[in-house]
């Protein structure tokens, strides 16, 4: 079979050796990957605050490692199949932040508490509540749960404090259950591009949290933990001081999306663009466009457009022609560059890009250093 390891790793640690990858592949900056890794750990150390950064973006055990040497004391998964994976890969304190109701996922659940390390869940039923405890008994096993709360959006968690509440009880009555706080993540919040047009709708969102908190507090059921945040709203959350700790993930690569978003309120970029995807011109028979072999298999296409970071003009205009193709156009550009010709891209979206591809090919400049597994890869059940 030949796969990237065959291809690639005898081009591990030669000089120049990016330049020689079969494309289109996955290139990740390890510098820049490691400098996005510490920025985060040291705003959230400021402030006190703990960091679980969502691994659902990077599905890699290399990354998560790298991640807790920095300081980080866990992270999440979406999926107990993500959960699974990283757990075997010796990641501890997994925070799995979708609900797992399946019967089938439950009992996964069940047996991966036996042996993941601070491993947690949310839930957001009292009826899933109790059948993810008789699992839990007939494996011996406990596990903390925190309660999801609905932002708004209507996807997952609990409607009102009223429900927040009753679910707590529920779950204190469950001995292979503990309650440890909530999860409040509000999604829809993250690309809003114009910074005080976020942290208004932050803050609005932040007073709900703290009515639910107070619900809870009334009730008997503070909450120890309190998770959420993300790459576009970390440091209006770190500057109204409600959450207990950060789940922010496309940091460590930063897409086009989050690249457009004033993150600041000042218009500087605390992270860098550590992930992209190198392509190659394979035809350029017209004089403002020519095709790259970078199509809809090779990059998400919910996050708008890839832009170009190297090897055309960035002013090029990036449009799909297929699975397997795409054009770049501008004046000329077909004189420019060649059949053969790279280009760096860098990708709409980091999440649904990275599922499409086996392998990080790691580099330092121009030189390839390591391949590391998308350990998770395609692991969404």
């Amino acid at each position: 079979m030949i796969d990237d390891l065959t291809l690639h790793a005898h081009l591990i640690g030669r000089q120049g050796s990016r330049a020689d990858l079969n494309t289109p592949v996955l290139v990740l900056d390890v510098e820049a990957l490691d400098r996005n890794i510490a920025a985060m750990a040291a705003l959230a150390a400021a402030k006190g605050v703990g960091l679980r950064p969502h691994a659902k973006t990077h599905k890699s055990v290399d990354i998560a490692k790298r991640q807790l040497a920095a300081g980080a004391f866990g992270v999440c998964c979406a999926k107990i199949g993500e959960a699974e994976v990283l757990a075997d890969g010796g990641i501890t304190g997994i925070l799995i932040t979708s609900p797992v109701a399946a019967p089938r996922a439950i009992e996964r659940l069940a047996a991966l508490a036996a042996r993941g390390e601070g491993l947690m869940a949310v839930v957001d039923h009292p009826a899933v509540a109790k059948r993810l405890a008789a699992a839990l008994a007939a494996t011996g096993a406990t596990l903390d749960v925190v309660i999801d709360i609905d932002p708004g959006i209507a996807r997952t968690g609990v409607a009102s404090a009223e429900q927040a509440v009753e679910l707590a009880r529920t779950v204190r009555g469950l001995p292979a259950l503990r309650y440890r706080g909530v999860q409040f993540y509000c999604g829809s919040q993250q690309h809003i591009e114009d910074y005080a047009e976020r942290r208004a709708a932050i803050v609005e969102r932040t007073d709900y949290l703290a009515s639910v908190i107070a619900g809870l507090t009334d009730a008997g059921f503070t909450p120890a933990i309190v998770t959420g945040s993300g790459t576009g709203t970390h440091r209006i959350d770190l500057d109204l001081g409600v959450f207990t700790e950060l789940q922010a993930g496309s940091y460590v690569f930063m897409d086009k999306q989050y690249n457009d978003c004033d993150l600041t309120g000042d218009g500087s970029r605390p992270f860098e663009t550590s992930l992209g995807v190198d392509a190659r011109v394979v035809s350029a028979n017209h004089s403002g466009l020519v095709t790259i072999d970078a199509g809809f298999k090779s990059l998400s296409t919910d996050g708008g457009l890839a832009v170009v970071r190297r090897g055309a003009p960035e002013d090029a205009f990036f449009a799909f022609m297929g699975d397997e193709h795409a054009a770049l156009i501008a004046p000329d550009i077909g004189t420019l560059l060649a059949a053969g010709d790279p280009v760096t891209l860098t990708v709409p979206h980091c999440d649904p890009t990275v599922n499409l591809y086996d392998h990080y090919h790691v580099v330092a400049g121009d030189t390839l250093v390591d391949i590391w597994p998308v350990s998770a890869r395609g692991r969404a059940r």
